[in-house]
């Protein structure tokens, strides 16, 4: 099993119930999203990505199904802002202390409001990047999202 992240920390320390996947990380990958998808067999819509975002300026995150194209003005409004716009990379690895490819929603260094599609809530479980390139963690949505304090929204295209 792969070593412990700061993602599988804090879900360990909130008491849910995961466990961990691995598959062989591509960099360059097109769509990381969906090669993991594709490497651990799993449907598109229940591996999640996560994606930071900036709402009027301040970060924010996102977490949508790996085939899904996020909107930003449904982003905005999630979190009852004006705009919406995506983090550049190197603002998203300062913000979460992840390397891009390995952004988990859990455990980052700095805590930030989270979204998730209300879509993902309906699945019988996610899998939500665990802070390591080619590493995840299978959990239910409605865990992810307590643990998060996500608000469930619309959030795609």
């Amino acid at each position: 099993m792969a070593k412990a992240t700061r993602a599988t920390q804090a879900l360990a320390k909130a008491g849910v119930a995961f466990t961990v996947v691995e598959y062989a990380y591509e960099a360059g990958a097109d769509r990381i999203g969906l090669h993991a998808a594709a490497a651990i067999g799993e449907a598109p819509s229940r591996v999640l990505k996560t994606l930071m975002v900036s709402v009027d300026g301040k970060p924010a995150c996102a977490v949508i199904p790996s085939d899904g194209e996020l909107s930003m003005k449904r982003v905005a409004a999630a979190f009852g802002g004006k705009t919406a716009a995506m983090l550049p990379p190197a603002e998203a690895e300062k913000v979460t202390g992840y390397h891009v490819g390995g952004i988990s929603p859990f455990g980052q260094r700095k805590a930030v409001p989270t979204a998730m599609e209300e879509a993902a809530l309906a699945e019988p479980h996610v899998i939500i990047n665990a802070g390591q390139r080619g590493v995840m963690v299978r959990l239910s949505p409605a865990d992810a999202k307590r643990v998060l304090a996500a608000v469930a929204a619309p959030l795609l295209a």
